[in-house]
């Protein structure tokens, strides 16, 4: 396949962006979507959600500043080498963003995964401004070298390729977030509204939940697990086969592996607690606090993350469900002047309701299908990732070879 270097701007036309003043608030309404580096999320390919959109009049007077459907865009001020995004229709950007446009030599899915496989290297061409931001001017950014496919075939073909495993990502989280929503949709029919099944027989009784129920404290219902960090210090604690998270990562809905591995050794000498598969997380404090996830493998957590682990698998999803339906009240003793956090007490002496034992046989019985199909979504999520991070530099540098 013959490769030859190019400067950027060789790949189109490259345009900046601009901000219509904040003070005339005709400029801003719902008319044209504006992206600024802010928007834009790294794990997706293209920014359809916009904190602020153009006005009709905005779009008419920066009409000549317009970037097309399927252009990318690259943060060059504040925010260097860490995202980009395809422009998914017509639309406007910011002053901090190059947009390029490419022109018909290079096919425009090729020209998105080239230059976020070259992402990183922006860093190396940052200068800085006086007050410590990161910029990249519009003339060194269009004159970055960089290597490409001489023949469009061949781009248009990893194009596709590439584009193959992000529609999958997609549609992979498109289905979890509806299977999240069915299965805390059917958690809030039967245990807020109480249309449980058999509902219509079960009297409520003197304690105000329905005849057969009851309220605990989540601990000693439930075991309750403080997590911990072992010494960063101690070589022999880090880098072996026990999956560990910080509090960070309970931002996921399913923890499904680690961000840190430890030791056997870390295990039996620090606070760390491994907690098995399906057990609730909660993150107990700063950002993080009231984060909640659920895990899909056996894993250790620092010390601002509290498992909650059920008695028996008929309580694993109706606490997860649980605690995402009360979070709010669970957290709301949270103190703290400069880091908001609650302690492992008080979330043991929190009251929960405790369904019958047949009511939360049904609801297992209901609600597990969903947790099974997000848990598969997941492993085909992270394969699919995990392939596209492994195939993006090889296909972009020539090492797999294309017959176009």
């Amino acid at each position: 396949m013959e490769m030859k270097t190019i400067h950027i701007g060789d790949l189109g036309d490259i345009k900046t962006g601009s901000t219509p003043s904040k003070k005339n608030p005709d400029n801003y309404g719902e008319y044209a979507l504006w992206i600024k580096p802010t928007d834009i999320n790294p794990e997706e390919k293209y920014t359809r959600v916009v904190e602020e959109m153009f006005s009709e009049k905005a779009a008419t007077d920066c009409r000549s500043r317009l970037i097309p459907a399927k252009s990318i865009c690259v943060p060059c001020i504040g925010t260097v080498g860490t995202k980009l995004t395809m422009t998914p229709c017509d639309c406007f950007v910011n002053q901090s963003i190059n947009a390029v446009i490419p022109n018909d030599d290079y096919d425009n899915d090729y020209v998105y995964y080239l230059l976020l496989n070259f992402l990183p290297n922006l860093k190396s061409i940052n200068k800085g401004t006086a007050s410590g931001r990161e910029y990249i001017a519009k003339s060194a950014f269009e004159n970055i070298e960089i290597k490409v496919h001489s023949d469009i075939r061949v781009q248009r073909i990893i194009g596709k390729i590439l584009s193959a495993y992000d529609d999958m990502i997609n549609n992979c989280k498109k289905q979890i977030a509806l299977l999240e929503e069915a299965a805390q949709r059917l958690y809030r029919e039967w245990f807020v509204d109480l249309r449980f099944h058999g509902h219509e027989s079960t009297p409520i009784g003197d304690n105000g939940l329905p005849v057969g129920w009851r309220k605990e404290p989540i601990f000693p219902f439930c075991q309750t697990v403080l997590g911990g960090t072992p010494s960063r210090k101690n070589s022999d604690f880090w880098n072996g086969n026990i999956p560990w998270i910080n509090s960070g990562a309970v931002n996921l809905d399913r923890i499904t592996e680690g961000s840190e591995y430890i030791t056997d050794i870390a295990l039996k000498k620090s606070a760390t607690k491994l907690m098995p598969k399906h057990t609730t997380l909660l993150a107990i404090t700063g950002a993080t606090l009231g984060q909640v996830s659920y895990t899909e493998i056996d894993v250790c957590g620092n010390q601002s993350i509290i498992g909650i682990i059920p008695p028996n698998p008929n309580l694993e999803e109706y606490i997860y469900l649980l605690t995402i339906n009360e979070i709010e009240t669970i957290i709301s003793p949270a103190g703290g002047s400069a880091q908001q956090h609650i302690n492992k007490d008080i979330l043991n002496k929190y009251e929960i309701s405790i369904p019958s034992d047949d009511v939360l046989t049904q609801f297992k019985e209901r609600v597990n299908p969903y947790f099974n199909k997000i848990s598969t979504c997941y492993q085909t999520l992270n394969d699919c990732t995990k392939l596209k991070s492994i195939m993006l530099p090889r296909l972009i540098s020539g090492q797999i070879e294309i017959n176009a």
